[in-house]
């Protein structure tokens, strides 16, 4: 039996510019995914996926024949569709991949709902190129794309800072960033699973990005990470989600639905859904719950 886990993730800078080398502050979190795969006698892939509450909710199986196809033809759906081009592209990138035909019986079990937007998919991909032995950026860009950061995330068991220098190569690098008022920052799940392709589409369709302000990003990310007060905190996140809201034509999401909230409300990763980082100097939880927003998560209990 050979077992693989990574971790999830959360984008706290550079939103959407990280794509275009942007230097962007991420943060791995306590919860993932894992991959058990256990030989079997046969020559199929039977694999079941249980979600947070250990039920498993996707179930399918695939024939191995000189290559990897579906098990039943009948059972087609876009899960398994979706996983199919993934062991495809790993067979490509390491054509020994499942090569003599011998089947497994694979389970992966995650343990955050996957709603969440913490990286269903790139803890998947991660913990399938750690198996088949091949560069989980390059499986991503031959999957899902987008900028690989939430791969660092889940190969890193730190905050890091990652920056898009190269494309299977990026410059990732491992930091403490526990802010003494980190007792102060929350994790607010908004309820609406956000397609981060459909976001990223958008600011590429903008292109509105230059170097002033590329290096204006950089420079707000360095001094988040570097500030010693929550005051200093909040102007600076209030001067990033201003750059964003420009780059990418929307209003930030305190001005649209927080905006009598006593602290700060910044957008994470793809605007207008999953988390947002909340700042208070007092438990938010009544405030956000009597807008309909329950999940609430304190930056100890989510941050690696």
């Amino acid at each position: 039996m050979k077992t693989f886990r990574s971790n999830g993730k959360l984008l706290l800078t550079a939103e959407y510019a990280v794509l275009d080398g942007a230097k962007a502050l991420a943060v791995p979190t306590k919860y993932g995914q894992s991959l058990e795969i256990i030989e079997n006698n046969t020559s199929n892939i039977i694999w079941k996926s249980f979600n947070e509450l250990n039920e498993v909710w996707y179930e399918d199986s695939f024939v191995l024949n000189k290559g990897i196809e579906y098990g039943n033809e009948a059972s087609k759906n876009p899960i398994s569709d979706r996983l199919l081009q993934i062991l495809k592209a790993v067979q490509k990138l390491n054509p020994d991949f499942l090569k003599n035909n011998l089947g497994f019986n694979i389970t992966t079990k995650q343990d955050f709902n996957r709603l969440w937007g913490l990286g269903t998919s790139s803890t998947l991909i991660n913990n399938i190129a750690n198996w088949a032995n091949v560069n989980a950026y390059e499986l991503l860009e031959f999957t899902f794309g987008g900028s690989g950061y939430d791969i660092a995330c889940a190969q890193n068991d730190n905050p890091i800072t990652y920056q898009l220098n190269s494309k299977y190569d990026p410059k990732v690098e491992s930091l403490h960033f526990r802010p003494s008022f980190s007792d102060n920052l929350y994790f607010v799940y908004l309820e609406q699973k956000q397609d981060s392709r459909d976001g990223i589409a958008k600011y590429k369709s903008k292109g509105k990005l230059n170097y002033s302000v590329l290096n204006e990003i950089n420079l707000i990310t360095e001094k988040i990470i570097d500030a010693g007060t929550i005051e200093e905190f909040n102007q600076l996140l209030n001067l990033h989600e201003g750059i964003i809201s420009k780059l990418i034509d929307a209003e930030p999401i305190k001005t649209r639905l927080f905006s009598d909230y006593n602290g700060n409300v910044k957008s994470l990763g793809a605007w207008g859904g999953d988390f947002v980082l909340a700042t208070s100097l007092t438990d938010p939880t009544e405030y956000f719950s009597s807008k309909g927003f329950g999940t609430i998560i304190p930056y100890s209990k989510m941050v690696k």
